[in-house]
């Protein structure tokens, strides 16, 4: 295992160039939809002719060790916590470099952390809130409204870990494919979010989870849509 490429010193992997832009897009992507792009979205992002042009360079990143790839699932890309946290860092220090900002000024956006949320009421109320954290504004490309900790493996192959941190921002209506917090009876839940003409379903991105179909007797509301993710090992 000792030949094994490792993050912990960072960024003294060489990438190429292209293999850096595919890096970020990855990243850029999880920030702004909760989840990793699929190989027909980065061919299509870098005009490659096929997808399999997109997976050789994701092959060659992961052997790298910038990525994990995860088998069974088109968005089966994972970023090592040591590249996501290297990136933030870097894009961090490149950002004060150029505005020559102090990091105060970084700190501007402050989300609450939600708790467990009872049942029948908003999921932002005081008594749900645990404590507070402050991040560069820039982290996000869509502004979230608050962060919920992540319970359970049920959406690990999107990238999202039991303990990671979703940033969430609230809204009513979501689109097919995109990621949720969602309120079923007395429950909150994290999936992926599709609806046909006769029913809603809740999708996880593990094999091991049931889809979940909402019952139309049942309460439901969509809470929020997943804008980033904090990895909680960049919070310790």
């Amino acid at each position: 295992m000792d030949d094994m490429p490792s993050f912990n010193d960072k960024f003294t992997i060489k990438l190429t160039a292209r293999q850096q832009q595919i890096l970020e897009l990855i990243q850029n992507t999880i920030a702004s939809t909760g989840s990793p792009p699929t190989r027909a979205e980065i061919a299509t992002e870098f005009g490659f002719k096929s997808a399999n042009a997109a997976e050789e360079h994701l092959k060659a990143l992961a052997r790298k060790g910038a990525i994990e790839l995860l088998s069974g699932t088109s968005r089966g890309i994972r970023l090592k916590g040591d590249s996501l946290e290297s990136i933030n860092a870097s894009r961090s220090k490149q950002f004060m470099q150029q505005f020559s900002l102090p990091i105060q000024s970084l700190m501007q956006l402050t989300l609450p952390l939600i708790g467990r949320v009872a049942a029948g009421s908003p999921i932002l109320a005081q008594e749900h809130i645990e404590q507070s954290f402050s991040f560069e504004s820039g982290m996000f490309a869509r502004k979230p409204d608050y962060l919920l900790k992540v319970k359970g493996m049920s959406m690990r192959d999107a990238g999202i870990m039991d303990g990671d941190l979703l940033a969430v921002q609230s809204a009513s209506e979501a689109r097919n494919g995109q990621i949720i917090v969602a309120r079923i009876g007395e429950e909150v839940t994290v999936k992926r979010y599709r609806r046909t003409k006769d029913l809603i379903e809740l999708l996880p991105e593990n094999p091991e989870f049931k889809i979940i179909t909402v019952d139309p007797e049942e309460p439901f509301a969509i809470e929020g849509l997943a804008v980033g993710l904090i990895r909680n090992t960049m919070l310790m």
